[in-house]
């Protein structure tokens, strides 16, 4: 039996069954209820839905998630959706009635008045992600933060709030988990500090291209703080020492870190080298031109951990970077050297002789030192190891299942 056939059927026996039993007289709503949540499959929930108003009513009132656009983690979306303030109203609200999660990524035409429905609807909201939502202000910040207490996770990418909406935020929502301020150019040290006071439980933070913080509100941050996306940010060493000092981060991203004015190699190397960034497992240093042998050794001494390392265009490593890398990152699964062009023969052949769980090395396949033979020596060495050709970018492949 075909889709169509199949979905007629299912639909006319549901119709036939309101029609026998009478719904509205013969069950309550919450005994439908109960026969909709046994339905195991969408094709069957959306056949419930369309057979009459009632089951439909019941059919929206079961769903806790709520998509609209896409979110900034989506690097491949391109649609921007033409959700207006007018669109966007409280109908929704009192349709979708047990909403937890909600998504309006890339809602561009969505402003602060199009958010007060959340002030009468918004106290189930666990997760609300606005995404290059660029109307939103400190004004619809403040009201989502005093209509939904039980934010765990938010996402702010691209909005247009400041160190004040976001500190109203994080005193009004204790619960903070996951907080994504990606390209939110007015955040300074401030707001990150709001943050660091009262965010305790905080295990993720993005503040890739805040460039107006340089991490001095960092010390004493949270050790449940794991995971911090800090690409195109502007950090001292002062300021990479508080980042690392909580102790718990397991993925940093500090690509494309803008270190004109400072010195961070011997800082960074130390403060890495008395174990404070013991815990990380992924790390991102792609083109963070400080970057040289020093500091290679102090990280693969000092992060036993680590399982996948982007040095993509890192070009001051030399042999005894590489060597250490061999010698020290026994954990290590993936390795991005796209564009380090320091990288030879004897190098490659250090990171063969050691990383016992290397899997993946990302390559260019121009510009190296390394040559065809040496390439051929290290496959004899390390069969099982895939080289794949490199993509520049600031993510880690592993992001996703971080």
């Amino acid at each position: 039996m075909n889709s169509l056939s199949s979905f007629k059927k299912k639909k006319n026996s549901l119709s036939l069954l309101h029609r026998n039993v009478g719904f509205n007289k013969q069950l309550p709503d919450d005994s439908w209820d109960l026969i909709f949540k046994k339905l195991d499959s969408n094709v069957d929930r959306n056949s419930f839905g369309l057979t009459c108003h009632s089951f439909l009513d019941i059919q929206s009132s079961s769903y806790k998630s709520l998509k609209f656009g896409c979110s900034a983690r989506e690097s491949n979306c391109s649609i921007h959706v033409n959700i207006n303030d007018f669109v966007f109203n409280e109908h929704l609200f009192k349709r979708f009635t047990q909403l937890e999660s909600l998504s309006l990524g890339t809602c561009l035409s969505i402003k602060d008045s199009g958010l007060t429905p959340f002030v009468k609807y918004g106290s189930k909201l666990v997760s609300l992600k606005l995404d290059s939502c660029h109307n939103v202000t400190d004004i619809g910040l403040t009201l989502v933060a005093s209509s939904c207490p039980l934010l765990s996770n938010i996402s702010l990418a691209g909005c247009s709030i400041t160190d004040n909406g976001l500190d109203i935020l994080t005193k009004l929502c204790k619960s903070l988990k996951e907080v994504n301020l990606a390209w939110c150019t007015n955040i300074t040290d401030c707001g990150i500090l709001s943050l660091n006071q009262n965010s305790r439980q905080l295990k993720s933070l993005n503040i890739t291209c805040c460039c107006k913080t340089v991490g001095l509100t960092f010390q004493g941050f949270s050790p449940t703080l794991a995971c911090l996306e800090a690409a195109y940010c502007a950090f001292g060493s002062t300021g990479i020492n508080e980042i690392l000092s909580g102790g718990g981060l397991e993925y940093l991203n500090l690509s494309y870190l803008s270190c004109s004015k400072f010195d961070l190699r011997h800082k960074l190397a130390a403060f890495i080298g008395i174990g404070s960034a013991a815990n990380l497992r992924f790390l991102n240093l792609c083109m963070c031109l400080f970057v040289e042998d020093s500091v290679i050794i102090a990280i693969s001494k000092g992060c036993p951990l680590l399982q996948e390392w982007n040095l993509s265009c890192c070009h001051m490593i030399g042999i005894s970077g590489w060597e250490s890398i061999g010698s020290y990152c026994q954990n290590l699964e993936i390795l991005h050297v796209g564009g380090c062009f320091q990288l030879c023969d004897r190098g490659l052949l250090a990171l063969g002789n050691g990383c016992k769980r290397l899997s993946v090395i990302y390559m260019t396949n121009d510009g190296f030192k390394v040559t065809t033979s040496g390439l051929h020596l290290f496959k004899f060495q390390k069969e099982d190891v895939e080289i794949k050709e490199e993509i520049l970018d600031t993510n880690i492949s592993r992001m996703s299942n971080f």
